[in-house]
């Protein structure tokens, strides 16, 4: 089992964002792990709401998430995948796993009524271990930087690509990382990013998604879809 890797070097604070719901500052690279015009509208717009517009019919869903991160992202996806009752096993990459006592100010249980006892087990899960957390879902929890990750290809049905933004991790958001993204994806299979900027849509483009501009969450003009489509196999 990898250990566990926190972001000491670096000065961090929790602030509350617009819409009442907190996040992590980064005050040494000025970069928040959500927005601050609203962290849990965010999570809805960009990835929650995508999911539930592009599921009908469907009884079980895998979703990657680079970025982990506070946990938000899976937390919400389960309170969706509870609420329609629909399977979810979810994978979630993170080299810098959030510290306990963030995770308390944070406070991201009291968002589902229902969650508090579901958002613990999600952080008490153990890494690198698949973990039933609730019957809609299974979470395996990998500590591991996304260029380091091995493959899985074919798997994933939905991507979250929730990392820190190009300012201050461009590698992350690199042809080599996208192109691990497309081959991981399923035909069919959706990317989903809140950065909308020009060369991310046009490298995303490049590894074989197909690339749509959306409208975006709250303070953003816009955010970035992708779909592996069946043309990218012909």
């Amino acid at each position: 089992m990898l250990k566990q890797v926190y972001l000491w070097s670096v000065q961090r604070k929790i602030i509350e964002t617009a819409d009442g719901s907190k996040t992590i500052h980064i005050e040494d690279w000025d970069e928040h792990y959500h927005s601050i015009n609203g962290a849990h509208q965010e999570a809805m717009h960009v990835f929650i709401d995508k999911v539930r517009e592009r599921i009908a019919g469907r009884n079980e869903i895998t979703i990657l998430e680079m970025g982990f991160g506070t946990g938000l992202n899976s937390f919400l996806t389960l309170q969706l995948a509870s609420e329609l009752n629909i399977k979810v096993n979810y994978c979630g990459l993170e080299a810098f796993p959030v510290n306990r006592e963030e995770l308390e100010a944070l406070n991201y249980a009291s968002l589902w009524n229902e969650g508090s006892p579901f958002f613990e087990r999600i952080h008490d899960s153990e890494w690198g271990r698949k973990v039933d957390i609730h019957p809609n879902l299974s979470l395996t929890k990998m500590a591991t930087k996304f260029e380091d990750w091995e493959t899985i290809p074919n798997t994933f049905d939905f991507i979250y690509f929730d990392a820190f933004g190009p300012r201050v991790q461009p590698e992350l958001w690199t042809i080599p990382i996208f192109e691990k993204m497309f081959d991981s994806a399923k035909v069919g299979a959706f990317f989903l990013t809140y950065c909308a900027k020009g060369q991310v849509r046009r490298d995303l483009g490049v590894v074989g998604f197909e690339m749509e501009r959306l409208p975006g969450p709250p303070g953003k003009r816009e955010m970035l879809l992708g779909k592996k489509t069946l043309s990218d196999f012909a």
